[in-house]
């Protein structure tokens, strides 16, 4: 045996002793564990278990504490990066190593204002075409596809029980896109304005900021300059063709959205370059950091409302994808044309021969959520997705995060984040931090507020010059109900049903909006006005219109 063999091995006065299986097994075992098996009569030392416990107990509190300086100094470690690229990418004209110091980074973060870096823009694909990737998504957009064919043929049957034939005429679109032509010659002379007022203005005051001995006067002739061309050529100008020629509601949209879309950018352009000269001039730079027009028409076109030098860019451009997202937009827009159609037009041209009352109203909201929550839903596909996306393609702008995934907010607020990331950005620098800027950080209630406002008014500004009449319905849904879910259904809120409050206030919202501006839009054909032109534009008109049949 084992033993034996280990007697007859050993040689006379060693002093080494025979490892068996016992005793690598004995050696192996744990001290405390060999101590609680030498105890004495096989009882437990009781002391022992308590001390031993203690110390597993320290050792797993040390554990928590050492994770969470370890995270600490990650996320240091992150930020200081991000911080570095963030300068970089904000910055053509100066290199920051890798290894600057703080004080470097501090003073290079003051050269813009408010002192935080701004949007950092990487390659990036938009959700929707991710998710479409997905056999049970794509189902659900082959469902909507489904739902515009049974429109088609409600819409050609009935058409064909009626007159007898099939009518494929589309009134309606050639009624709301009407005069194109003028649309097209406002929407060059807002362009062409655009290109060259803002970027030889900017031109004329940088290069004569360094060597003006009043430089507050110089900057403020420019700016005064600048601020009539945004009020008075971009703003009056385009507002005035639209009322003038009686434009219809289609092409005043697209002539006031451009207006308001190339207002937000040559403001963009002028805020992001404005600091980097400021700061040459203070470090007596010999050159003044002008971008080239070439950057500037860049940006105009580019789907994006943060202006930068440059973008990050795809390699090759996709045709085909740019023809499908454009074959979207046109299938988006009849499919709105057979809402209209088979939803809106046989409901509302009758509403003006009942009186205004409580229920008509009620059931007016209700009856309007199905086709309002379609229209919300092809305004986002057909706009934020499709046409974006078909414009990034041709102009290879990687950046793609044009929205995020709203549909799963469970918060107005971060639902305001998610569903036009593009507004947003611009709204949230160029609004909200500029104002904590001004006012000092602990004014972050008023700066909300002032966005709020400002959002509500120029949306409020569309829909009045479009429609051609002033009813404050999106503006009061904004600045009352818009501001109290915001601090009600706030990120705290991440359950389940807090996502269904959500959804449901949507749909109600919608409700509301298709309801009470198709009520307005049908009194105003169908009832004389009573009032000066004036008068007529702010009182609505629905309210007192009733015709006797």
């Amino acid at each position: 045996m084992a033993g034996e063999d280990c007697v007859r091995k050993r040689q006379p006065g060693s002093a080494t002793t025979c490892k068996t299986p016992e005793n690598e097994e004995t050696q192996r075992i744990p001290e405390s564990e060999r101590s609680l098996q030498n105890s004495s009569n096989g009882r437990v030392d009781v002391d022992h278990v308590i001390t031993r416990k203690m110390q597993l107990i320290a050792e797993a509190e040390l554990k928590p504490a050492f994770m969470k300086e370890v995270d600490s100094h990650f996320t240091e470690f992150v930020n200081s990066l991000v911080a570095k690229s963030a300068l970089l990418d904000s910055s053509s004209s100066s290199s920051f190593p890798a290894s600057c110091s703080e004080k470097e980074l501090h003073k290079a973060k003051t050269l813009r204002a408010p002192p935080e870096h701004g949007k950092i823009f990487t390659a990036r694909r938009s959700l929707l075409d991710e998710l479409f990737e997905v056999s049970h998504i794509r189902t659900i957009y082959h469902m909507f596809i489904a739902l515009l064919i049974v429109f088609i043929l409600s819409t050609l049957l009935v058409d064909f029980i009626d007159e007898g034939r099939l009518v494929l005429g589309f009134d309606l679109l050639v009624f709301v896109f009407g005069k194109f032509p003028i649309v097209f010659c406002t929407w060059l002379c807002m362009f062409s304005a655009t290109v060259i007022v803002p970027y030889n203005l900017f031109i004329w005051w940088a290069q004569g900021y360094g060597s003006s001995s009043h430089r507050a006067i110089h900057s403020f002739f420019y700016g005064m300059l600048f601020t009539l061309f945004q009020t008075a050529g971009l703003g009056f100008g385009p507002t005035y063709m639209a009322i003038s020629y009686a434009l219809p509601p289609a092409s005043r949209f697209i002539v006031i959205l451009e207006q308001v879309r190339l207002v937000m950018k040559a403001h963009s352009f002028v805020r992001e370059n404005v600091p980097r000269v400021l700061s040459s001039v203070k470090d007596k730079s010999s050159t003044v950091p002008i971008p080239r027009i070439s950057q500037y028409l860049y940006f105009l076109f580019a789907p994006t409302l943060i202006y930068r030098d440059s973008y990050p860019r795809n390699p090759t451009i996709r045709w085909g994808y740019v023809a499908t997202k454009f074959a979207q937009v046109l299938g988006s827009l009849f499919y709105a044309y057979y809402i209209f159609v088979r939803l809106c037009i046989p409901q509302f041209p009758n509403s003006s021969q009942e009186a205004f009352n409580l229920r008509g109203l009620v059931l007016c909201i209700f009856n309007s959520i199905l086709p309002g929550v379609l229209i919300f839903f092809l305004v986002f596909f057909a706009f934020l997705h499709c046409w974006l996306n078909a414009f990034a393609e041709m102009l290879r702008f990687a950046d793609r995060m044009f929205y995020k995934d709203w549909w799963n907010s469970t918060s107005y607020a971060n639902y305001y984040r998610t569903w036009n990331v593009v507004v947003h950005d611009w709204l949230y620098y160029y609004a909200y931090r500029d104002f904590l800027w001004f006012f000092g950080k602990k004014s972050k209630a008023a700066a909300m507020l002032s966005v709020f406002t400002i959002s509500a008014a120029v949306h409020e500004y569309v829909l009045s010059i479009c429609f051609g009449f002033f009813y404050p319905v999106l503006f009061c849904l904004f600045m009352c109900f818009g501001m109290v879910f915001n601090f009600i259904l706030n990120d705290r809120r991440k359950g389940p049903i807090w996502n269904v409050i959500m959804w449901t206030s949507l749909f109600l919202g919608q409700g509301v909006i298709i309801c009470l501006y198709s009520q307005e839009w049908y009194a105003r054909q169908s009832c004389p006005a009573e009032n000066s032109p004036f008068l007529d534009y702010l009182k609505p008109r629905s309210w007192s219109c009733h015709v006797k049949m």
